[in-house]
């Protein structure tokens, strides 16, 4: 499976319009720090594409990777940087004369119908609580910590030809040992860690830093990992000492898996 990083930002992207720092400038100029809201599309041989989240930078996502339909996405939960493309892509589906597929867990679908009443019309939303399969791959839901926004939903991808696997856990804190599961004997990790070192109260917080985040990846004992959901707090240029098995998101990078 090929996964490209079609957004790699937190829930404002970079730059964020209120701010002046180095890495929102950089952002500006069109430089390597520039992000939008995190999603993946995923790329298996013999299968349609599949997206993975679909943020409110959903149009100019779909225009950089030259992407003029979509017939199927995953959903992690249901906040505006994870949803708010849904719209411009029932839309589309509604100009192409076809009904695109929507996976995500019940509770999921329920929020989003809940905040967009009509878009079952031309987007069949499908609970997934249970698995489902994608190719080669069993895909798995299990719900995780998302600190003061209450909940998020993680993914496993297990083949079934070979065992391998990785996860996809974008929104995520404080992860209990339950929670933590299904992220042993993963070939990769692909974590949110929205600042280096985030030091607000605890109460307020909602996403692993990168300190924590590499304290995750060494318990779990991951093969390799991925930090995205990046805030305008990490600068991609600068070198943080990461092992050599962990590496920061950047627009359009692929890795395969």
């Amino acid at each position: 499976m090929q996964l490209t990083f079609l957004g790699t930002g937190d829930s404002m992207g970079t730059p964020r319009v209120y701010c002046d720092c180095g890495v929102c400038g950089e952002a500006r100029t069109g430089g390597l720090n520039r992000r939008l809201r995190s999603s993946l599309l995923l790329e298996e041989r013999g299968e349609r594409p599949l997206l993975l989240d679909c943020g409110p930078d959903w149009r100019g996502q779909m225009e950089a990777a030259h992407l003029r339909g979509l017939s199927q996405a995953l959903i992690t939960h249901a906040h505006f940087d994870h949803i708010g493309g849904l719209t411009e892509w029932a839309d589309a589906c509604r100009w192409r004369e076809e009904r695109g597929e929507l996976y995500a867990p019940k509770e999921v679908i329920r929020e989003i119908a809940a905040r967009f009443p009509w878009i079952g019309g031309q987007l069949a939303m499908t609970p997934n609580d249970e698995g489902m399969n994608y190719g080669e791959w069993r895909i798995t839901p299990w719900r995780v910590n998302h600190g003061k926004n209450g909940y998020a939903y993680a993914y496993r991808f297990e083949s079934r030809e070979d065992g391998r696997a990785w996860a996809y856990c974008s929104d995520s804190i404080h992860l209990d040992a339950k929670q933590k599961a299904p992220l042993g004997g993963l070939s990769l990790l692909v974590l949110g860690t929205s600042f280096v070192v985030e030091n607000y109260p605890v109460e307020t917080r909602s996403v692993y830093d990168m300190r924590e985040g590499l304290e995750l990846v060494r318990e779990v004992k991951a093969e390799r990992a991925v930090f995205t959901h990046l805030s305008h707090d990490v600068d991609v240029r600068a070198d943080y000492a990461l092992p050599v098995n962990v590496t920061l998101a950047l627009t359009g990078m692929t890795a395969s898996v």
